[in-house]
């Protein structure tokens, strides 16, 4: 069968992005911790398993490891979904292995969107994490006029205004936090590129840095982390919708609300609707997460 149409395709369901092996250092977790702020004490000892162990997601950004995979026109390109499963602990000094796949490739108004699976396992082939971040691109191709592509003014429009937190539950609240040029640097970089560098964001059709997506879904975690500790490790679950722009130098933090629980085996999964929002109430993330209650 003839497939070569395939193999000079970078873009279609099913191309293979590549993977690596990383090892998990204590300096990879000091620069997590630095680049999110979530200085949680079992990344450094101490854990419940007796060692430190790695943030969930330390791994956040491996499906940028190598964009290839993106489409060719990326002026105005946006994280727009998050879906992330954790299935087992990772103890610092682990090493990991990594494998990509393009799985979904899909339009919707004036947008194409691409999906990439990244699939990460320990050394002994456990699965341990597996994520679906879909990355959108607009259809345009044409030169860009005056303005933005994305101005901040967007997140005004009432079509941009997303409930939550309104189903009642129990709350969980993580305290808000500043989300400065530095972390952008430490999370996104070193290169200068439009969420590090405001003049490369400009160039993109941003008025402004534009915090990387993944960060706030790190502050996710964190919050779920904090909440239900082990039980996130193993089975965790979110589903996050990236609906407004975080710029850099603002303020965030994720809330939660546990729904529900429901059986699960011999134990208890937490239903959470959660979001992101800014210092003003500005919603930057909308979705759901769920993990086991100990």
């Amino acid at each position: 069968m003839n497939s070569d149409q395939f193999e000079h395709d970078k873009h279609h369901v099913g191309h293979d992005t590549g993977g690596r092996e990383v090892e998990i250092t204590p300096a990879l977790v000091k620069h997590f911790i630095a680049a999110t702020g979530d200085d949680n004490p079992w990344y450094r000892g101490a854990s419940p398993l007796n060692g430190a162990l790695a943030p969930a997601l330390i791994l956040h950004s491996e499906v940028y490891h190598d964009v290839s995979w993106y489409l060719p026109n990326i002026l105005g390109n946006l994280h727009t979904r998050q879906e992330w499963d954790v299935f087992a602990p990772v103890a610092v000094g682990e090493t990991l292995h990594t494998r990509s796949t393009i799985v979904e490739r899909y339009l919707r108004r004036d947008r194409e969107y691409l999906v990439d699976e990244v699939f990460v396992f320990n050394a002994a082939g456990r699965l341990v994490s597996r994520s679906r971040t879909h990355q959108s691109f607009l259809i345009a191709k044409e030169q860009r006029g005056e303005g933005f592509v994305v101005d901040r003014a967007r997140e005004r429009d009432a079509t941009r205004t997303f409930k939550a937190g309104e189903r009642g539950g129990e709350a969980i609240a993580a305290p808000m936090r500043p989300i400065t040029e530095a972390m952008c640097m430490a999370f996104s970089g070193p290169a200068h590129n439009y969420h590090t560098d405001r003049q490369a964001a400009i160039d993109l059709g941003f008025p402004d840095i534009v915090v990387q997506g993944m960060l706030s879904v790190c502050l996710v975690a964190e919050m779920m982390t904090r909440r239900f500790g082990i039980g996130f490790f193993n089975g965790g679950k979110m589903d996050l919708r990236l609906v407004n722009v975080l710029w850099g130098n603002e303020t965030t933090g994720p809330q939660g609300r546990i729904l529900e629980r429901q059986p699960e085996g011999n134990f208890t999964r937490a239903m959470v609707e959660v979001w992101c929002e800014k210092a003003d109430g500005t919603k930057t993330i909308v979705g759901t997460a769920s993990a086991i209650e100990l």
